[in-house]
């Protein structure tokens, strides 16, 4: 008779409320354990690098802290954790746009976007006793043309703040999507397809 083993304990280097809620749709517990790395962009680094640099530079830094002693693993599992790290951007002809700044920012950015198609990039990493592995997911979204108003009023709703790209897909910013190519929930943050095949190479199935 073949004993069950438990899966590591996961971690999640990121406060995103999103990953988190992602996670939770797949079955999964994991521990909040935001990482603190710089995340300017390099001089002429493509977005794809970008994303999958920082991604793996969140679980590498939240690996370090565990190593260290600075942190407690507060989820039950078996072995070494896996700590999952990820980033997202929005790409608009080549410009990667982060969240905004301010209102001006977000203003700008939506009315970049308004009526146009851009990319959404994710990169996800995870860092195990297994070793590291990383991707990076692309979805091309179009948004239907609004006017100056309509982008006020959505800032005003309060969505824009932490957001790439100043929209949220899974809130009020889905009104604004006219078309999706790819996965859904790449653009939330957590591409959870690919996700899944990180979290089998760490030791984590979901069935």
């Amino acid at each position: 008779m073949n004993s069950k083993i438990d899966p590591p304990p996961l971690v999640l280097a990121s406060s995103s409320p999103r990953r988190l809620e992602l996670l939770t749709q797949l079955g999964l517990r994991c521990q909040i354990e935001p990482a603190d790395i710089d995340e300017t962009r390099l001089v002429d680094e493509a977005p794809e690098t970008y994303v999958e640099r920082l991604a793996l530079g969140k679980a590498n830094a939240v690996a370090g802290r565990l190593a260290a002693g600075e942190l407690t693993l507060t989820e039950a599992g078996s072995g070494e954790a896996a700590i999952l790290g990820a980033d997202t951007v929005v790409v608009f002809k080549g410009e990667v746009l982060g969240k905004p700044v301010n209102k001006r920012d977000a203003i700008r950015m939506l009315s970049m976007l308004s009526g146009n198609q851009h990319q959404v990039l994710t990169g996800a990493g995870i860092v195990c006793s297994s070793g590291s592995r990383s991707v990076v997911v692309e979805s091309t979204v179009t948004f239907a043309r609004f006017s100056n108003q309509v982008a006020e009023d959505y800032w005003a709703c309060g969505e824009s703040v932490d957001k790439a790209g100043s929209y949220a897909i899974q809130g009020k910013g889905a009104a604004l999507v006219a078309d999706l190519q790819g996965s859904h929930s790449n653009v939330m943050g957590l591409p959870l397809f690919e996700t899944a095949a990180l979290l089998k190479f760490a030791g984590i199935t979901l069935w």
